[in-house]
Formats: structure tokens, sequence, C-alpha cells
């Protein structure tokens, strides 16, 4: 059986199905399949593969994109518009942000991280180098509000990578709007740390 869920994804949708209200949970039974079908039939001598789970990717981002979410076997990561987090062209936390900056640091303690990525980015509007000072100085706030959750129990990597990245266009400022954000990334449960290459999804 396969069970599809509501939210935003980045996997290829084919499109809104107008008797399915958005958000809610539908069925679809798996076609039947004949097993004595001849090109289910392995050649004489052949085996199969060894069995391998596949890296599967979830992307869920809230309705106003101000928060995005991305699970795959191995990690956890968490995209926060510096919006939400910063005032206009500031390094300094605005008073929500400490809720939101917690949340994500309980959830990397219910997963048992010991090593958790806090990267900056920018659009690429102004320099390159005010860029890359700001989105560090911001990942670096993001790092120490998390330590207040975490503890000093845990190995931070803390980065910025100015425009370097986007995840939108940055022709728009819609687009502009999501590139400006602070990513935090954890391993999932005991999975080993799969690499430090923020161009993965970053």
């Amino acid at each position: 059986m396969i069970v599809a869920l509501g939210g935003t994804s980045a996997a290829a949708d084919p499109g809104p199905n107008p008797s399915v209200p958005p958000g809610s949970v539908t069925s679809v039974e798996a076609p039947e399949v004949d097993a004595n079908a001849p090109g289910l039939k392995l050649a004489g001598g052949a085996t199969l593969a060894p069995a391998r789970v596949l890296d599967i990717k979830s992307v869920v981002e809230d309705t106003g994109g101000e928060e995005r979410r991305e699970d795959t076997n191995s990690d956890v990561k968490f995209a926060l518009q510096a919006e939400v987090l910063f005032p206009k062209d500031s390094d300094k936390l605005n008073a929500a942000a400490s809720s939101r900056i917690k949340a994500i640091g309980q959830e990397a303690m219910t997963n048992k991280a010991t090593k958790i990525r806090v990267f900056g980015f920018t659009d690429n509007l102004g320099s390159y180098e005010h860029g890359a000072k700001l989105s560090k100085k911001r990942a670096d706030m993001v790092q120490l509000e998390l330590t207040k959750t975490l503890g000093s129990n845990v190995t931070f990597e803390v980065r910025g990578y100015s425009e370097d990245y986007p995840i939108a266009d940055n022709a728009t400022e819609e687009g502009r709007k999501k590139n400006r954000r602070v990513e935090v990334t954890f391993p999932r449960g005991d999975a080993p740390n799969a690499g430090t290459n923020p161009g993965s999804g970053a």
C-alpha cells in the first residue's frame, strides 16, 4: 500500500487532484503483479543484486516558506529564513527566534546528535564579502542559541557561504528571501554524518 501525505515536497508532483482536499491522507492499492510474467523471470544462472536502502529525501516547507525541513535516511536539515530570526541586515536575533531555534535543538537531542552543522547564506544583493561576514555572524548567533539547549557536549561546524548555494532564484524578491537563510543539519538517530557539502540540497 502506498500512503501519500499532504505537504510541499521536492519530489515531482503530477499536479493537484481536485477530488482530494489539500493536506489529506489518501491510500492507493498497489497494482496486481503476475509472478509468472516472462519479463519478471531471471535468465538461467542469473542472481538478484544485494538488497539496498535507497536514500529517500522528504522536503516540507511551511505555507509562508519561512521554514523548510528536509529529511533523508541519514540527515535532518532545517532552513530558516533570515527574516524569521534577524532584523534586516543584522546578526542580532529577534524575540521570536529563540523558541524556533530551541525546538530544533530539542529535535537534535531526540536524535542524539553530537555533531551539528550551522550554515548561513545570503542573497546576491550587496558585495560578496559583506554577505560572507553577515552569513557567518548569523550562523554564529544560531549556534550560540543552540548551545543553550544542547550544552557543551556537541561539536558544531559553523560557516558563512554568502550568496553561494542558492535554493531559489535571486532574480525575484521571493527567491532572495528564501536564499537569505540559516540551515541547521544533524545526523538522524545513529546514522553516520553524511559529509559537509552544502551543495547537496543546500
